[in-house]
């Protein structure tokens, strides 16, 4: 009998394991890939650049014609 409590023990901590792994897990994505997470801004500041650069290219295109 002490053998099956043992044994049922364990497997209850191994379940609690990986629901601390899991939300551990989705903390992480959320921090990195919600929406104002470090990913996302640093996704949009890059694009931001570009599209300026590419901006600022054409105004130049479109200026110097004669």
């Amino acid at each position: 009998m002490l053998k099956k409590f043992v044994k049922r023990n364990k497997k209850g901590q191994s379940t609690l394991e990986y629901i601390i792994l899991v939300t551990g897990v989705i903390a992480i994505i959320i921090v990195f890939a919600g929406p104002g997470g470090l990913f996302s801004q640093s996704l949009n500041r890059t694009l931001g650049q570009g599209t300026n650069g590419m901006e600022d290219m054409s105004n130049r295109l479109r200026n110097s014609r004669p």
